[in-house]
């Protein structure tokens, strides 16, 4: 039995109800709402042979980047296998099997294969344009969706997707004003693409144009925010807005209600939480007992080893919460990750940046500043190697100024001073490093 995709895909072992079940969690996915994952599984309780309903839901568990959700990919994966597949289809399992073992530049690799062949398999290319954001790969952001524009018109089932996946990419390659048109022109085609209001936010935020951004979101909440599983980070962008003006009682606002009100174990939520609280203390302010509430969410993944990105972000929590017995586990994770076998891109993540990086979050938690400059200081042009986009990894240069700061090392705190007033020109905190800088 095959039927046909809405964009005339053959899929193997759907009937015209499956069809409908995978372009429901495909929507969905594509917008970040709702349960993709329940969708696609109750087509395929109906449809148990059909091969791509199996490849979806090994790749919305795969994307999670969390020791579980690889393991239930692995589970779609060997179902998958085990049916009868097309050559399109075979691709994807392959590249399923790869994703399922860690093993992302592979994955990347056969999607980039299927794709050059099938440019209107708007999946593969959206798992694909996810897993390029988690290895820093902000060229194939853009490009990967470049390539396959001359196949697609407005009129296609999902080209709002991608608009938006294009707008995130010209984004992260410093195309800004391309970006913003993108991205607004994907949510007035969808006002439910959470993954165009993202795209646009994070222009505002390169740009430092946080008044703007401000009420970019604001605004458009009401879109973006309802039964949503990307809420947390576009909350987490308006909190970033909030903080570069200094409105900090806004910030904690948000942080104690959309960010973390419901305390969600998810990793993605869990990173922005960390993130947002490390920034708040590297500017002197206490977050009470926060630091211990993430930390304890992050706890059950501590010896997992999956993606440094996350593990970094949950040292930051360790850290911020004083916890040395956890800061060791997790650093000997991050250790035995760089030290591993195997396909796994973890390995190189770690051993590259997660490692140096952990280990200049410790030193700074514990006050060795020149310990913290010795580790950054040469990193962060190669920080995109484990993941994560230009804003988040903000982060690192925010800690390299403050270390320098507070370790006295004049000539070196005003030359980071400098570069980032010359980047901000209007931004407060910048201001103020500045003239700190110039007082000293």
């Amino acid at each position: 039995m095959t039927t046909q995709d809405a964009r005339g895909l053959a899929m193997t072992g759907a009937d015209s109800a499956a069809a409908d079940g995978f372009e429901a969690a495909l929507a969905e996915f594509q917008c970040y709402v709702g349960n993709p994952v329940g969708t696609i599984e109750a087509a395929l309780q109906a449809r148990p042979g059909f091969a791509m309903g199996h490849v979806l839901r090994g790749y919305l568990y795969g994307s999670s980047a969390e020791a579980p959700g690889l393991r239930e990919a692995g589970l779609s994966l060997e179902a998958a296998q085990a049916l009868p597949t097309n050559a399109r289809e075979g691709l994807h399992v392959a590249a399923l099997e790869a994703l399922a073992a860690g093993a992302f530049d592979t994955a990347v690799e056969r999607w980039e294969t299927l794709l050059v062949e099938h440019p209107r398999d708007i999946l593969a290319l959206q798992i694909a344009h996810l897993i390029d954001f988690f290895r820093g790969d902000a060229r194939n952001l853009r490009d990967r969706v470049a390539r396959r524009l001359h196949a697609w018109t407005k009129t296609d089932p999902g080209y709002h997707a991608m608009l938006s996946m294009h707008a995130f990419g010209l984004e992260e390659m410093g195309e800004y004003d391309r970006a913003e048109e993108r991205g607004r022109e994907s949510v007035g085609l969808n006002a439910r693409d959470g993954w165009g209001y993202h795209a646009v936010a994070h222009v505002m935020e390169m740009r430092n144009q946080p008044e703007d951004g401000i009420r970019w979101l604001s605004s458009s909440s009401a879109h973006w925010s309802p039964d949503s599983f990307f809420d947390v980070h576009n909350w987490w962008h308006l909190a970033l807005y909030h903080l570069e003006l200094d409105h900090l009682d806004e910030v904690l606002k948000l942080y104690d209600g959309p960010i973390r009100g419901e305390h969600s174990a998810v990793a993605l939520d869990l990173v922005d939480a960390a993130a947002l609280l490390w920034r708040v203390m590297l500017r002197g302010h206490d977050v009470g007992g926060r630091w211990r509430e993430v930390a304890d969410g992050w706890a059950p993944t501590i010896a997992d080893g999956v993606y440094a990105f996350s593990d970094v972000h949950a040292l930051m929590a360790y850290v911020g919460a004083g916890d040395d017995a956890r800061i060791e586990q997790q650093l000997a994770t991050l250790r035995r990750s760089a030290g591993s076998d195997g396909d796994s891109s973890n390995r190189a993540m770690a051993r590259e940046v997660g490692v140096p990086v952990g280990e200049a979050l410790v030193a700074f938690g514990r006050g060795r500043y020149r310990d913290v400059i010795e580790r950054l200081q040469h990193l962060r042009p190669v920080a995109h190697r484990f993941g994560g986009s230009h804003a988040q990894r903000d982060l690192l240069d925010l800690t390299l100024i403050e270390a320098a700061k507070r370790a006295g090392d004049k000539n070196l705190f005003a030359a980071l001073a400098s570069e980032r007033g010359a980047c901000r020109p209007r931004s407060p905190l910048a201001r103020r490093y500045r003239e700190a800088a110039q007082a000293a």
